[in-house]
């Protein structure tokens, strides 16, 4: 079943997070078979508002908590708080999975 991972950047910690933009792109690019979603969070102007989402289709909260421990925005110590919620596809890309 897979795993929502919410994070929240750091306050004022923008410029971590884009002196580490390219390694954590190429990691997803790296990871992408586990990628249901991801993206970064905006304000309704479009700006960053410092965090994420992702969506992995990993089957244990070890191996999602594993997956962000990995990812270098992690590991720049760029997030304040990272969420792992378990979730169950209902509908992904308009077709019903229940």
């Amino acid at each position: 079943m897979p795993f929502i991972i919410e994070t929240f950047d750091k306050p004022n910690h923008q410029a971590v997070r884009q002196a580490h933009r390219a390694a954590h792109l190429d990691y997803l690019a790296q990871n992408a078979a586990l990628l249901l979603a991801c993206g970064a969070k905006l304000h309704d102007d479009g700006s960053d508002m410092g965090g994420g989402l992702y969506v992995v289709d990993l089957d244990t909260r070890e191996a999602a908590q594993a997956f962000i421990d990995a990812d270098p925005f992690h590991q720049a110590n760029l997030f304040e708080q990272v969420r792992i919620t378990r979730w169950r596809k209902a509908y992904v890309a308009g077709t019903c999975l229940l």
